[in-house]
């Protein structure tokens, strides 16, 4: 795997939880902790906490200040995809399920973020009653690369 050092505020230092690296902000350009920040991570994907260090450091931009991590890409999504596309082992090309109910319970899984462009479907799970009757089943899918 391709581990990497980096810094993410305390409140959200989790193991297991994932976030979208979404590149340098203003706050940043005089920090001394710029570099191991965000070096080596890419902007638009995803990664996943695998460890958290108990020291904790000053910040502008979480004002609660940040822990240091070790993080790698995360490659597995849980995803709702249209059932007749459901099929274990297939290899599809993302896009998000036409829905613009932003109150759902299920919009992040319809509209997963950081999703690569092509991924494989793993694993099949329940089926999901959408409120606005599309036929959905959540997936554990992974990258292709």
């Amino acid at each position: 795997m391709d581990k990497r050092i980096t810094l993410i505020g305390s409140k959200i230092a989790k193991t297991g939880n994932e976030f979208i690296y979404c590149g340098v902000l203003e706050e940043c350009s005089e920090c001394r902790f710029k570099k191991i920040c965000h070096d080596g991570l890419i902007v638009g994907k995803r990664y996943r906490i695998v460890s958290v260090r108990s020291a904790k450091h000053p910040c502008i931009a979480y004002g609660d200040g940040v822990k240091v991590i070790e993080v790698e890409p995360s490659n597995n999504f849980t995803i709702l995809i249209e059932s007749k596309k459901a099929l274990e082992g297939l290899t599809l090309s993302h896009s998000d399920i036409q829905c613009n109910n932003i109150l759902c319970k299920y919009y992040n899984l319809c509209h997963s973020e950081g999703m690569p462009e092509k991924y494989k479907i793993m694993e099949l799970h329940e089926k999901i009653k959408c409120p606005k009757g599309n036929s959905l089943i959540k997936a554990t899918v992974s990258t292709i690369n």
